[in-house]
């Protein structure tokens, strides 16, 4: 029998996220998995990052995680997306050397001393009536703690589905948990089943990169992390091609051996990230489809064909590949697949994670419904935080929508729910230009400090940071005459001021920016280009900031105005019946989160507030 202060089940990203900041805060942790070599692993795609998932892994070590870190390290091409778009929505993407990733996160979460791993599958939560005491594992032993985080991925009674073919498995051939969703389904938890699949892998050898468009990396752009000093640099390309009718027509011509439609997949499945079959159906005018080619690692030919998932007989794989150009003579070392699983219903949750019923039972990851690592690893951390919180008495961390992005992704999840794999995309935030990837230090740094995961090395770098701001700032009012600035206004189109003009007035010329200045008069040499791109991004936006900021207010006093937890909404007069049964499943703890919950109304919502007006 052994006594640790948390359990993590799991140890993917939610679960190395959560066990490195339960032992950074201080609690002897144990790790319990089901294979070694699956910690950090990437059983899909091989990068980190992306649209809306950049500004994740910022904020994740904003907050003295390791997932920006770790991609920083093991990063073999590194680009900015969506640069035409604005700064609001630019997301980092990384493509990483996945046994690298793996490899770095394993090693960091070896060498903590607060941290225990061990190999085991887990079978069975024990509790003590409404609260968790410890785990049993299938291989006989007790492990007792005073709370337990699940981060079981899709590795609950999993399955693989190839055409007719099935396997009970987890993804990539690891063994699936057999067990565990039998013993939460023993605590009253109601389990759901969602479906995600993976594209095949090729032999980059046997690929003809001639007929693709190489898409490269960026030089000198910003990272991840805010502590990395030596940016990853680009050592491998990544390729673009497309489907075509060709590919179309092999893919229709055997719709009835795909799983998705013969009725052998029984899980839902992710609306934004479908199977190649999926597309053709849905978007049946549509006549290519766009394909990335990216490399696995540096030491392996392994190549992912990204856009084409598919869990299609293998037979019907060869023949549609091969229609795609540069691959016609290419080589599958690793079929697609589609894989099911267990989940639970994440509306079950506080914005704590914990679990409404069942004290200190946390969950973060995929088994809350969501798909992604990013979106796994920000779940995690928030989850480790407040199971270190629940020992120690102390309030949760809850995140809102105004302050980062892994606020408004646990608010959805635990206020709306989710029917399919929830996926983090920026259209889900109100406020993108307050909430970007360059400021989650401004943002979630402080944070981190006052709740003490983010150590004094990481510290005086966000302290330097804000005092190179501040300097870049005053500096700003420093005017110049015309004279000195013709020919920059000239030279950028811009029409030439008729008086002297502050470098604040310069750079918020839209084709002007601090770096030009700084390329005349060199008044800004001596700081950092991460201190320099914040001011001139807070500059430039100005009138939007301040506009958001307006808005951010009124959201706060809806956020500020508390519910009671323990309301008795069936009691409420006025309130309809669909409100009252979703309003008393969810629970929200403020006035803003009950106006979010599907079925609730403006008009229950006002009832809501005149209650709490009069208990007041």
């Amino acid at each position: 029998m052994e006594n640790y202060d948390a359990i993590v089940i799991g140890g993917g990203h939610a679960g190395t996220e959560s066990t490195l900041a339960l032992a950074r805060l201080g609690k002897k942790t144990l790790m319990l998995t089901i294979s070694l070599d699956a910690i950090g692993f990437l059983p899909c795609n091989p990068s980190i990052g992306g649209t809306a998932k950049g500004h994740l892994v910022c904020e994740i070590d904003a907050l003295g995680g390791e997932m920006g870190v770790c991609a920083d390290k093991s990063a073999i091409q590194i680009r900015m997306l969506n640069r035409g778009k604005g700064p609001a929505v630019y997301s980092l993407r990384a493509q990483v050397d996945k046994q690298l990733y793996h490899n770095n996160m394993k090693k960091t979460l070896e060498e903590n001393e607060n941290i225990r791993i061990k190999q085991a599958e887990v079978d069975e939560i024990l509790c003590d009536g409404d609260k968790v005491t410890g785990v049993k594992t299938a291989q006989g032993e007790t492990y007792f703690a005073k709370t337990i985080v699940i981060c079981s991925g899709v590795y609950l009674k999993s399955r693989i589905i190839i055409g007719e073919y099935t396997k009970n498995s987890g993804p990539n051939g690891y063994l699936r948990s057999e067990n565990l969703s039998d013993s939460l389904k023993k605590l009253g938890i109601e389990l759901r089943r969602f479906k995600t699949g993976t594209p095949a892998r090729m032999n980059g050898r046997t690929i003809d990169y001639s007929k693709l468009v190489v898409q490269h990396g960026e030089d000198d752009i910003q990272t991840f992390s805010f502590i990395t000093k030596i940016p990853p640099k680009n050592i491998r390309d990544c390729y673009l091609t497309y489907t075509n009718e060709k590919t179309h027509n092999v893919i229709r011509q055997n719709l009835s051996k795909a799983p998705m439609y013969s009725g052998v997949i029984k899980g839902v499945g992710p609306r934004y990230c479908p199977s190649i079959e999926d597309k053709i159906v849905r978007f049946a005018d549509k006549t290519r489809h766009q394909i990335f080619l990216e490399p696995e690692g540096l030491y392996t030919n392994e190549v992912y064909i990204q856009g084409v998932s598919t869990s299609l007989p293998v037979d019907v794989q060869k023949d549609m590949y091969k229609t795609i150009e540069g691959l016609e003579n290419a080589e599958i070392m690793r079929d697609a697949y589609a894989i099911e699983y267990d989940l639970i219903d994440s509306t079950t949750l506080y914005p704590s994670l914990m679990h409404k019923k069942i004290k200190g039972l946390f969950f973060a990851g995929q088994i809350n419904g969501t798909s992604g690592y990013e979106e796994a690893a920000a779940q995690g951390i928030i989850a480790g935080i407040n199971a270190s919180r629940y020992i120690d008495k102390k309030e949760p961390l809850v995140l809102k929508r105004n302050e980062a992005y892994i606020g408004v992704l646990i608010d959805d999840l635990v206020t709306k729910g989710t029917n399919e794999p929830y996926r983090m995309m920026t259209s889900r935030a109100e406020y993108r230009l307050h909430l970007r990837q360059d400021n989650a230090d401004t943002r979630l740094t402080p944070i981190g400090r006052s709740i003490g995961l983010v150590n004094d090395e990481r510290w005086e770098i966000f302290e330097e940071k804000q005092r190179q701001t501040s300097q870049i700032f005053e500096l700003l009012n420093k005017k110049y005459k015309v004279e000195e600035i013709k020919d920059l206004y000239i030279e950028k189109n811009e029409s030439v001021p008729e008086t002297s003009q502050t470098i604040k007035k310069m750079i918020k010329r839209s084709n002007i920016d601090i770096f030009d200045v700084n390329s005349r008069f060199h008044l800004f040499d001596n700081f950092s280009k991460r201190a320099l791109e914040y001011v001139n991004t807070q500059v430039k936006f100005e009138g939007y900031l301040q506009q958001e900021e307006e808005d951010i207010e009124n959201f706060k006093k809806q956020e500020n105005m508390i519910i009671p937890l323990d309301i008795n909404y069936k009691k409420l007069k006025g309130l309809r019946i669909e409100a009252q049964q979703k309003l008393d499943k969810i629970r929200p703890s403020s006035i803003g989160q009950a106006s979010r919950i599907s079925g609730v109304s403006p008009a229950d919502v006002t009832i809501l507030i005149m209650y709490i007006k009069s208990m007041r």
